[in-house]
């Protein structure tokens, strides 16, 4: 009696696909970011891998319900997800993948996500959340992206500008010694 659900979200991001691989499939960072996860840890060894399990806990408005995943499809850095081990809540099944294709300009992420819910009744209600998920991920992963350029701009303008006041006070400490005393 269980219902399937199935969608696809895509995304460009500037950033290279490596770093978009690492933020969202380890599970230290996604937590970081991912406002859907309330925790996220390994379970056992801390090392991305098929085979790899992981915790996650969903946030009070998601009910606060937690599973296990187990990583699978991995090929660093253009492919990666996991798969539930066990049903949690109303959900038998979740699978989310994630896609990483280089283009000009950055990065075309597609997230996937496959579930098997129990019950028909519960299949809307349970498919809005997750594209609601699905479309929360994608966005927070390009602001974490933007947050961390903008971060590196904001660095770097600094630095130029103490690097101008150091040569500033330079020039006016050179240039007072080398006046000649009036006679």
């Amino acid at each position: 009696m269980s219902q399937s659900i199935t969608f696809k979200d895509t995304i460009v991001i500037r950033a290279r696909p490596d770093t978009l691989f690492r933020l969202a499939l380890d599970p230290r960072r996604r937590e970081k970011w991912d406002p859907s996860y309330v925790k996220a840890s390994y379970l056992g060894e801390e090392k991305l891998g098929n085979g790899t399990q992981v915790r996650f806990k969903l946030p009070t408005r998601l009910l606060g319900l937690s599973f296990t995943a187990k990583y699978r499809n991995f090929q660093a850095p253009t492919r990666g997800g996991w798969e539930s081990v066990k049903g949690f809540g109303p959900v038998e099944k979740l699978t989310q993948g994630w896609n990483f294709r280089p283009i000009p300009g950055g990065t075309e992420v597609t997230l996937s996500t496959d579930a098997s819910v129990r019950y028909r009744f519960v299949a809307r209600p349970v498919e809005r959340v997750l594209r609601q998920m699905s479309g929360q991920a994608l966005l927070e992963l390009q602001r974490q992206v933007d947050k961390q350029g903008a971060q590196l701009m904001e660095d770097t303008a600094r630095e130029y500008q103490q690097k101008q006041r150091d040569a500033q006070k330079a020039a006016k400490k050179a240039g007072r010694n080398t006046r000649k005393p009036k006679s």
